[in-house]
């Protein structure tokens, strides 16, 4: 049978990639929900090629537009932010692959967790703000989550066969960023053309500028906390420039596993809709001739910020890692448009958590007000 998949955000770059791994593989998977939420042309065009059941356009201005040109096509369309947990309950869903970018996409996922659909999960930030409340749901409804990030897709197929055996740590590998080595005197005036040219992977702008401040690896340490049920001493981030070895998984017996591949976001996108299965791929093949030598280094935690402030976040617990989240976004959107200082967001974000007030035991109304908080705070120092 085919899987039926909804894809929230399916004009990201990770919803664009989950549609040519669906297109690469029509007997195995259907395309039966799609989403967007500023970009209606390609999402109507996407909506053409693979006719999903129903769309759905978030910013209410662009509905008429989608309804007027999918229509004629059987095509349902829905639109505003709730439609988007209201259409992932649907009874023709069978997973539901979070692409969302940032804390949009932790009311939706919650929604389908409780509606019982499977999730592949590449919005990160669902599980950095919410961890304890999204895991403890999806062990009530048996929901499975896998991740879609390529360091988490890389440990859960490290686990593979290991859920038995004790893990004594994993390795998250780190590109470093496009600035990788620079001093704090060189990060002083660098500019987001610079930040955006990733040498690696091709991402979205967001989270492009998260792996420029080191910030993305701190939101993935959080990720796998609650992923792999670990402590923060248990995981450790490396830098890897070539992006060669996704992840690793130490066990108590001293030995190693790691999965490894060319940076292609596809794969790991693939093994989430598959799993358990290993669907055959016309992916580019690693060559070790190619990589002669792969290096490893320590992360500079004193010249990007970021990856302290999240291990900080982490070990606090409650809702801090939602002020951490919420505090970054503001930062990462007031860079994206000149307002704010590469060197200034650690600054800020810093600055938030010490400022909004600390709750142990959060629920979902206290993550809802505390982002809303953060995010108030954060703009209000870049007046």
């Amino acid at each position: 049978m085919k899987k039926r998949i909804a894809i929230l955000g399916s004009t990201g770059s990770i919803g664009i990639q989950a549609l040519e791994v669906i297109k690469q593989h029509p007997e195995n998977f259907a395309a039966e929900i799609i989403t967007a939420q500023h970009n209606a042309d390609l999402l109507i065009k996407q909506a053409v090629e693979f006719k999903p059941d129903a769309v759905v356009i978030s910013n209410e201005q662009y509905y008429r537009k989608v309804y007027d040109a999918l229509t004629p096509l059987q095509i349902k369309v829905y639109t505003g932010n709730d439609a988007l947990s209201q259409v992932v309950e649907q009874d023709n869903i069978d997973m539901v692959l979070t692409a969302l970018v940032g804390f949009a996409g932790l009311k939706p996922t919650l929604k389908a967790i409780e509606a019982e659909k499977q999730i592949a999960l590449a919005n990160k930030e669902t599980l950095v703000v919410a961890g304890e409340l999204v895991t403890t749901v999806a062990k009530e409804k048996g929901v499975n989550i896998y991740p879609i990030d390529s360091e988490h897709s890389a440990i859960f197929q490290c686990l593979a066969g290991e859920f038995h055996n004790q893990v004594e740590k994993i390795y998250l590998t780190a590109s470093g960023g496009p600035f990788r080595g620079r001093t704090k005197e060189e990060l002083q005036n660098v500019k987001k053309i610079e930040a955006l040219k990733h040498p690696n992977w091709n991402m979205g702008a967001k989270v492009t500028i998260d792996s420029a401040t080191l910030m993305n690896k701190g939101l993935e340490v959080i990720e796998a906390h609650w992923l792999f049920g670990l402590k923060s001493e248990q995981i450790e981030v490396i830098v890897h420039p070539q992006s060669i070895v996704h992840s690793i998984v130490q066990f108590t017996d001293g030995s190693m596993k790691a999965q490894m591949g060319l940076p292609d976001m596809k794969l790991p996108i693939q093994y989430a809709l598959s799993y358990p299965l290993r669907l055959k791929s016309g992916f580019q093949r690693f060559n070790f001739m190619d990589y002669p030598q792969l290096n490893f280094e320590y992360p500079d935690t004193k010249n990007f910020r970021n990856l302290a402030l999240a291990y900080q976040a982490l070990n606090k617990g409650g809702n801090m890692p939602c002020i951490l989240n919420a505090a970054n976004e503001v930062m990462v959107a007031a860079f994206l448009e000149d307002k704010v200082g590469f060197l200034q967001m650690p600054d800020i974000i810093e600055k938030c958590m010490q400022l909004i007030p600390f709750i142990e035991k959060p629920k979902l109304d206290d993550y809802i007000e505390t982002d809303k908080e953060t995010r108030m705070v954060a703009t209000s120092y870049l007046k």
